[in-house]
């Protein structure tokens, strides 16, 4: 399934949706955090980027294999196996960034709500999923660029 689309290797092709879509969540988090303004307009985009993102990782993580199957049999080369080691680690922090952005966005929406009480608990669950979005945010954002260089350098370097 990850091998090829239409006879070309499914993986430059699927690399591009996750290299779009995982910064783009990134930002937007940050921005969902530090625009509090602007949450209401940026509800819908936040959630489906974070729906977006882990999934589109995960393709390209999954195709990128069977591309290294395909053309090493088994042999990685030093560069392809730099390349592999960042991309277990975006999988798992966009994750992360998924479930926290999609609690922060889920809090907030419950909190606009003109019934539900503004307790302190409630401001500080809020603060520590904010904080906690902006880091993995930017942890994001390291590991897409770390793992795409790494590509980029394994694809030329062959």
């Amino acid at each position: 399934m990850f091998d090829q689309i239409f006879g070309l290797p499914a993986h430059p092709l699927i690399i591009h949706l996750a290299v779009m879509v995982t910064p783009l969540l990134a930002v937007l988090a940050i921005g969902y955090v530090v625009l509090p303004r602007f949450r209401q307009k940026l509800d819908w985009a936040v959630v489906l980027s974070a729906l977006a993102a882990p999934v589109s990782v995960f393709a390209a993580q999954e195709s990128g294999d069977a591309l290294k199957e395909r053309l090493f049999h088994g042999q990685t080369p030093a560069a392809v196996a730099a390349h592999e080691e960042f991309a277990d680690p975006l999988l798992f922090v966009t994750l992360g960034l998924t479930v926290v952005t999609l609690v922060l966005v889920y809090v907030t929406r419950t909190r606009r709500d003109p019934g539900a009480a503004a307790s302190s608990s409630a401001r500080a669950v809020t603060l520590v999923l904010s904080a906690a979005t902006v880091l993995l945010a930017l942890v994001v954002g390291y590991y897409v660029v770390r793992t795409g260089h790494s590509g980029a350098t394994a694809v030329w370097a062959a």
